[in-house]
């Protein structure tokens, strides 16, 4: 199991030199990854300033050589196939084929999307999702893509340079609870499930249905957070192949380069 830091961009945090300085000291002590939230808006109980992880994990990726990088989730709904395509292709080269990207659906605590005119419609985000991860995927392929769809469109267009990872960026998708039937085909076909407010053990009833829809777990990741109480035996049992280790929203740079310090030991 290999174990990542699971970073909120706000408060101290927002200022992009200080998750660099957390990322270069995690590196150094062992630690295989580090994963932002993606967030615009924060609710008014916690920091009001945020980062754009995007750009922040561009300069994370510049300044570190192992350890393995990507937004923890993108809530693809709310975000243009297309210019994520170029994006994370961009972000998976600088990094030397680096990324995991996570996706879901987004929340809109506090009016995060709809303060914006965004889509709130659980069902309708769920459409936009699956239609944008067609296009994001055809669009990585490098291949000439028609897609006229219900909520998007690409007119024959190429997208160049491929990713340096092939077949393609890992793409890990998060689902709630015990996993809506339609959230577990979603990750079943892609490469990862990152389940929100889930026991371990209720992971891994959902990783059972993942991997009745696939056939086989070859190659798939089921990434958990690992809070201070969590005991790592439960991961294991729940088939966990990273464990996620919080940095509280709101902590200082100093507390949050503690938990660095403590080591990825410490979280199981």
């Amino acid at each position: 199991m290999r174990h990542a830091l699971f970073v909120p961009p706000f408060g101290e945090l927002a200022e992009p030199a200080a998750v660099v300085e957390l990322a270069v000291a995690a590196e150094g002590r062992g630690w295989d990854g580090l994963f932002l939230w993606d967030h615009i808006k924060r609710p008014p109980w916690e920091p009001a300033e945020v980062a754009d992880p995007w750009i922040v994990l561009a300069a994370v990726a510049a300044a570190t050589t192992r350890l393995r990088l990507g937004p923890m989730i993108t809530p693809l709904a709310r975000r243009r196939p297309q210019k994520v395509a170029r994006e994370s292709v961009t972000l998976d080269r600088l990094s030397g084929g680096r990324l995991t990207l996570g996706v879901g659906l987004g929340v809109d605590t506090d009016g995060e999307l709809g303060r914006f005119g965004e889509v709130t419609d659980d069902r309708l985000r769920a459409d936009r999702l699956d239609e944008a991860l067609d296009l994001l995927l055809a669009l990585w392929s490098g291949d000439e893509v028609d897609h006229r769809g219900p909520h998007y469109r690409a007119e024959g267009v190429a997208f160049r340079p491929l990713p340096q990872q092939q077949p393609r960026i890992p793409v890990w998708c998060a689902a709630r609870g015990e996993g809506a039937p339609r959230a577990l085909r979603r990750a079943a076909r892609l490469d990862g499930l990152f389940p929100v407010d889930t026991t371990p053990a209720q992971a891994g009833r959902m990783l059972e249905r993942v991997a009745a829809i696939r056939g086989s777990l070859d190659g798939y990741d089921l990434a958990l957070e690992a809070g201070p109480d969590t005991d790592p035996d439960d991961l294991v049992r729940a088939g966990a192949t990273w464990a996620l280790t919080p940095v509280a929203t709101g902590v200082s740079r100093r507390e949050a380069l503690a938990v660095v310090d403590r080591g990825p030991a410490a979280s199981g």
